[in-house]
């Protein structure tokens, strides 16, 4: 049996936001994006903190071993500064490291800025939940996860969420089922191979 809803962490990374110093945007931005794009029923565990290694690891490790999120979104800590350790984190904490997504995600922003290839961002597993580093900017963060589209919005560069749903699904086992995360496809349209898909519920 498959479960009813999907759980997802979201974590923004921000000495400052975490400090008072500013109103954090990231997290916003991505609930609204999730509302926007998400058919399944969700439960969000959303953590603010600050750029400390040791305090990204435990709480993705939190997050999957203890609250059991089924994925895990990040926003923020991916550049070159010296306090953007994110990716050290994520990976630190990986079972496997997924860099499709961290490559699709430089492409996609390398349309918008030639900087995009300071972007560190990268994915992993870590048993059975996939976390995802995303950029720290609000509009980017919509741009990596749905992709490119043209005037009549039919898709020029997929987005990374595209490929979420069926990652999703590969993780399952009978001990560890997961929910069939089902996407708004004018936001969003989950790819699966034939053989696997089902019609929308």
């Amino acid at each position: 049996m498959t479960k009813e809803f999907i759980k997802i962490g979201l974590v923004s990374i921000s000495d400052r936001a975490s400090g008072g110093v500013y109103e954090d945007k990231g997290i916003p931005t991505l609930k609204k994006w999730l509302d926007n794009a998400l058919l399944t029923d969700t439960k969000i565990v959303a953590r603010l903190i600050a750029d400390a290694q040791a305090e990204i690891e435990a709480m993705l490790i939190d997050l999957v071993d203890v609250e059991g999120c089924h994925l895990i979104l990040t926003t923020g800590g991916t550049g070159p500064a010296l306090r953007d350790v994110t990716p050290e984190a994520t990976i630190n904490v990986a079972d496997k490291v997924m860099p499709g997504f961290g490559e699709q995600m430089r492409q996609i922003s390398l349309n918008f800025v030639p900087t995009a290839i300071l972007s560190r961002q990268v994915a992993v597993i870590r048993k059975h939940s996939l976390i995802i580093n995303l950029p720290g900017q609000p509009k980017a963060i919509a741009q990596t996860l749905e992709g490119l589209k043209d005037e009549t919005g039919a898709v020029k560069v997929p987005g990374i969420f595209a490929a979420v749903p069926y990652c999703l699904d590969l993780l399952a086992t009978s001990e560890h089922p997961m929910p069939y995360l089902v996407t708004n496809e004018e936001v969003v349209k989950a790819f699966r191979p034939q053989s696997v898909a089902t019609p929308n519920p």
